[in-house]
């Protein structure tokens, strides 16, 4: 049976409740984009209140993009606290993708007011304050989740930007995702700057230079 929107936050925020009602000054971190072949990974940290309470939010994987669009501009005018921190490509490939991954998200949390930094599925976070990985968080946290938002929303506005400038890729339509069209372009045109050398080897041969 599909939830109601209410009973949907009721679930959500089981997390979070205890702690506001604690007086625990918490954040919520998510991340998109670990898998795609281009593209940063971007991170985003969240401080939300207790009230108000925004309906619909969610992992934002669960929700159409212009849903997500609609929140995106909901948790901004909400939240405490929003921060949004960026790995390139670049680093993704000196670092790798977990580690650029951290990096991102440590780069969100820089002058977040809290002491509590709740993440989806990663701990170990170069913060100021106690780190707890919770798995599938963007589904189980209401913190997270609006991070989550936050996060894919920001990078998807960046991947429709880099489509301007490498349009052949066809970046806003995959966001840098390995799609058959995408690997096919990839295969036709070799990578551009953008693309993550270390994902990319076995779609291009050699001559390509990774």
């Amino acid at each position: 049976m599909r939830k109601s929107p209410q009973e949907r936050l009721n679930e959500l925020t089981q997390v979070d409740l205890p702690l506001w009602e604690a007086g625990r000054a918490f954040a919520g971190i998510d991340e998109a984009g670990r898998g795609p072949l281009a593209g940063p990974v971007v991170a985003a940290c969240v401080v939300m209140p207790p009230q108000p309470l925004l309906p619909g939010v969610d992992d934002s994987k669960k929700l159409s993009e212009k849903r997500r669009e609609a929140l995106f501009d909901a948790v901004r005018g909400c939240a405490r606290f929003v921060g949004v921190g960026v790995a390139t490509a670049r680093e993704i490939d000196e670092l790798n993708i977990l580690q650029a991954t951290r990096l991102a998200m440590a780069r969100a949390a820089q002058g977040a007011p809290c002491g509590l930094f709740l993440v989806d599925a990663i701990d170990r976070l170069d913060v100021s304050g106690e780190v707890r990985g919770i798995i599938h968080g963007d589904a189980l946290c209401y913190s997270i989740a609006a991070a989550s938002i936050i996060a894919k929303v920001t990078r998807d506005r960046m991947m429709r930007e880099l489509d301007a400038r490498y349009p052949q890729y066809g970046f806003a339509a995959h966001k840098g995702y390995g799609t058959r069209a995408h690997i096919e372009a990839l295969r036709a045109l070799g990578p551009c700057p953008e693309h993550r050398r270390s994902f990319i080897g076995h779609f291009v041969g050699p001559e390509a230079g990774l």
